[in-house]
């Protein structure tokens, strides 16, 4: 099949690799154009186009996809089917229109709960044990076309948002091969959304970083778990923000007054939640390394009955 494929970040290679593998020809990979990143701001190359490169594929990374030039282009490439996976902005219905099969997308949640831009972090942010991908026909609206193919994934107790991101560009990759097998052999069915169900994912800001010891300490947890590469997870410790790289839920622990230190030895600080506690295991200040987070309180004489706000 002729496909022309939009995608951007590391989550859609999984999906490009799959499609050359499967030997679909694809005419156009599409990219958002490079973008400042890092400390010097250097520009960085969207991950599925690097991939691109190595395979020997047509690229473009267009400032605009809703320019006549750009339509005129993808339209004479005459494409049997759109592949959209993490693209970065919505397909206009012009663009739709032009696959003889129109645009399938890889969704990283099991439509229509967590519709949106942050499916994977809002699960394990709401304590989800179970999410998945979802291959949908993309109409007009957010997330909202009908489905072809889900798979659901469970999500483990401690795991990260990083660690399921790659499970699900993984599973997201082999069944939207099988969901294109299907419509080659005339076999796909679409099943329309529940619409009445649908949830949303809203994209993560930076400023949800910040930890709130008023909370439960799962809460606490599953938001850490979320939050991990990205924004991070913060607390402030006498006027100083501590980054948490490591915790452990200490969820069954008789807790204390929001933030007061109940305990320190040579596993970390244990901090008191709303109801249980949260040990800090690994932290870093700014512009330092991380480190233990029992270093720590040996260097900042940290005692029983501190508070971190």
């Amino acid at each position: 099949m002729r496909i022309v494929f939009f995608g951007t970040p590391a989550f859609a290679v999984p999906s490009l690799r799959a499609l050359a593998e499967a030997q679909h020809r694809i005419a156009l990979v599409v990219a958002q154009p490079d973008r400042p990143a890092g400390r010097g701001m250097h520009l960085r190359t969207p991950p599925v186009v690097l991939l691109a490169r190595d395979l020997g594929l047509p690229v473009a990374q267009p400032a605009s996809i809703r320019s006549a030039e750009f339509l005129d282009r993808v339209r004479n490439l005459d494409p049997d089917l759109g592949v959209v996976v993490a693209y970065g902005r919505i397909l206009p219905q012009a663009l739709l229109d032009i696959p003889r099969f129109g645009f399938l997308n890889v969704h990283a949640s099991l439509l229509p709960a967590y519709r949106g831009a942050a499916p994977i972090q809002r699960a394990i942010e709401k304590g989800e044990t179970t999410t998945g991908v979802t291959i949908m026909k993309v109409d007009a609206e957010l997330d909202h076309g009908p489905i072809l193919k889900r798979e659901a994934i469970q999500i483990g107790g401690d795991e990260r948002a990083a660690s399921l991101t790659t499970r699900l560009a993984s599973a997201g990759a082999r069944v939207l091969v099988e969901a294109i097998a299907e419509i080659e052999e005339g076999r796909a069915t679409e099943t329309e959304q529940d619409h009445d169900r649908a949830t949303y994912a809203a994209r993560i800001v930076r400023d949800e970083a910040s930890v709130s010891w008023n909370e439960p300490a799962r809460r606490i947890y599953d938001r850490f778990r979320a939050f991990d590469p990205w924004p991070g997870t913060t607390v402030s410790f006498r006027e100083e923000p501590l980054k948490l790289i490591d915790i452990e839920l200490l969820e069954e622990m008789p807790g204390g007054e929001p933030g007061t230190i109940l305990e320190l030895d040579d596993e970390g600080i244990v901090v008191a939640a709303s109801s249980g506690a949260i040990r800090l295991k690994t932290v870093q200040r700014a512009g330092r390394r991380p480190m233990a987070a029992a270093e720590l309180a040996r260097a900042r004489r940290v005692h029983r009955g501190d508070r971190l706000s």
